[in-house]
């Protein structure tokens, strides 16, 4: 397998534990505060977080059909979703 696939793989499973952790805070806020703007975000964390596990497995399951010109736009995707939720996760903690 390809470095850059594993990149994107890592990438994945790391954005996916952030979007746990995201899960997690803004759950409590909802059950807290009963907002429906909490409950919003809860929800849209749900759905990126199955967004990413999805796109691990398919990125680990499905390598050989990924054509090598893919696998840098393939990563580089990761690896901006990764920042963009850690700076989503900085702002919420």
């Amino acid at each position: 397998m390809d470095p850059m696939m594993y990149a994107a793989i890592i990438f994945s499973i790391l954005n996916s534990g952030m979007l746990i952790v995201l899960l997690y805070v803004f759950t409590r806020i909802a059950i807290r505060s009963r907002a429906a703007h909490s409950v919003g975000l809860s929800f849209f964390a749900l759905l990126l977080l199955a967004n990413s596990l999805l796109t691990a497995y398919s990125y680990a399951t499905m390598t050989r059909f990924f054509g090598r010109d893919a696998l840098p736009y393939l990563s580089t995707m990761s690896v901006l979703e990764f920042f963009g939720l850690a700076v989503l996760l900085k702002i919420t903690l």
